[in-house]
Order: C-alpha cells, then sequence, then structure tokens
C-alpha cells in the first residue's frame, strides 16, 4: 500500500516515490471570477499559497486552464519550484469568452502545453501532469500516448488522468504507468466508487474533486451540519475528513483564496470521525 503514517502525518507515495501529506491544496480558486483571469488582490492570492506550504502542504494542484495560466504562473511567482512540494498540473480543457470547459485532446495541442505550463511554472520537470478530461472527438490512447511521451522527454515525472472510467485507467495504464487519478467524489456524490476501488487495487492515487459539493445541499449537507454539531467542526472539515477516512488513496485538495478558509480546512486532517459519525455518513444516499 502506498499510504502510510510518518511522524504523525498521514501520507501518499504518488507514483512510489514522490511522499506527500494527503491534505493537499486546489489552486483553482486562486484566479479571477469564475476561474477566468487574475484575481482582484493577486497578493492576497499568493498569500494563500504561500501560507499553505507554510502550514505544511506540500501537494499543489493546478491546471493550465485556471486562469488560463493565471493559476500556474501564481504558484510560480508566489512558491518558485520549491523541492519539498510536489506541484500537479494538468492539460487537456480549453476555455471560451463563456467560460465554458471544453475538452481538446489532440496530441500535438497537448504536447505544446506542456511547454506553456512549464514556463509559467518555471520548472524543467512537472511532477505529476494529469490529461484533464477526455475528449470524445480524439482517440484516447492517442492523447494518453502524448502523455507518455512527455514522461520518456523528460518533461514530467509522472503521469494522472481526470474524469475517467474504470475502463479508461486499465486502458491507459498498458500505455503508461499511471500516478493518479482525480474525479469527482464526495460523500454526497459517489458515482465513481469503481473508479476508486480501482485505484486501491493498483496503488494509484485518487484525488477528489469538488469534495465541498457535499455540504451544499441535499441529505449531505443535513447529515454533514448534524455531524459537524456534535464534533465542535464545520460541515466543511467533516466532508473532508470523511474522504480521507473512505479509503488510504484519497487526497482530497480543497481550494479557497482566503486565508480563514485554509486554516478551516486543513483542520480537518486532526478530526477523527467516529463509530457514529462514519456511520451516519456512510449511510447517505449518493445523488
Amino acid at each position: 500500500m502506498a499510504s502510510h503514517t510518518s511522524g504523525g502525518r498521514d501520507t501518499f507515495d504518488i507514483g512510489g516515490e514522490l511522499t506527500v501529506d494527503r491534505l493537499g491544496f486546489g489552486a483553482m480558486r486562486v484566479t479571477g471570477e469564475d476561474i477566468i483571469g487574475r484575481p482582484d488582490d493577486e497578493a492576497a492570492a499568493k498569500a494563500v499559497l504561500r501560507r499553505a506550504v507554510d502550514r505544511g502542504v506540500d501537494f499543489v494542484d493546478t491546471a493550465d486552464s485556471y486562469g488560463p495560466g493565471v493559476s500556474e504562473r501564481l504558484i510560480r511567482e508566489a512558491l518558485g519550484d520549491p523541492d519539498d512540494v510536489v506541484i500537479a498540473s494538468k492539460a487537456g480543457l480549453l476555455r471560451n469568452r463563456e467560460g465554458e470547459w471544453l475538452p481538446h485532446g489532440d496530441p500535438d495541442f497537448l504536447k505544446n502545453q506542456v511547454l506553456c505550463s512549464l514556463d509559467r511554472l518555471g520548472t524543467d520537470t512537472i511532477d505529476l501532469y494529469q490529461f484533464h478530461r477526455p475528449d470524445p472527438d480524439t482517440d484516447f490512447e492517442a492523447s494518453v500516448h502524448a502523455f507518455a511521451e512527455m514522461k520518456d522527454a523528460g518533461q514530467i515525472a509522472h503521469v494522472g488522468l481526470s474524469n475517467v472510467t474504470v475502463e479508461q485507467l486499465e486502458t491507459a495504464m498498458e500505455i503508461v504507468d499511471v500516478a493518479t487519478v482525480q474525479n469527482r467524489y464526495n460523500v454526497g456524490h459517489r458515482d465513481d466508487e469503481d473508479v476508486l476501488r480501482a485505484c486501491e487495487d493498483h496503488g494509484v492515487g485518487f484525488i477528489p474533486w469538488g469534495p465541498m459539493y457535499a455540504v451544499q445541499e441535499g441529505e449531505s449537507a443535513a447529515v454533514t451540519e448534524e455531524v459537524a454539531g456534535r464534533r465542535d467542526a464545520t460541515p466543511q472539515q467533516v466532508a473532508l475528513a470523511w474522504l480521507l477516512d473512505h479509503s488510504d488513496v484519497t487526497l482530497p485538495i480543497p481550494g479557497t483564496s482566503s486565508v480563514d478558509h485554509l486554516e478551516s480546512n486543513l483542520a480537518a486532517a486532526d478530526l477523527s470521525l467516529t463509530d457514529e459519525d462514519r456511520a451516519a455518513l456512510d449511510a447517505v444516499d449518493p445523488q
């Protein structure tokens, strides 16, 4: 198993070699409104990134499409190219003026985007580069081969996938070593439980995006609030604690543009669920 406890820290070995704390930071929200353009206060955005690392976060996730390009640039300006922080980025989505997320898996495009990401991040090798979303208009294997070529060229150290099925994961694993999968997953949305279990079977890290959606509406919101009330915690902390408790391969990456929210999110790592808490959260009917 690639997950273990070291010095009181719950960690995971990405690709079997990059040891990170399992509670990371998602840098999508450090951009402008609707994840387009620069934030209103770049100094504040950089302060959140620096505070995350100061508090021990050593896994930061971003994408070329966040901004686009803004999140990667801010990470470089705030953190430089740190040896003790694993930076993960992604390619495979375009943005338009309406803010839509458009899959684009053309191999030549992907190989061009890694050059842009390398430049914006100010590094020679990206620790983890993820295929953001399969493109229905491009052969999936051709897209994955592009990432394999990036790895062979030394541009990226590890390959990840996002928004994939079990079948796509297994197809990709026949082409290149897959270190992580990033799919939507939270206590109220478990459509990809089979993908999570496949990741466990293969020792692949599972990065659940949208972890906070669980506290917004429906049964999961009510249950996380109930558990939070009896544990003197926030519903957000409960949602993150459940993800950490639910599987040894989960790597939640809650994002925020607020230092206060960052501090609150990180406290979830110290929240141990009771059997009563776990039973209540596990019993939520996923939507």
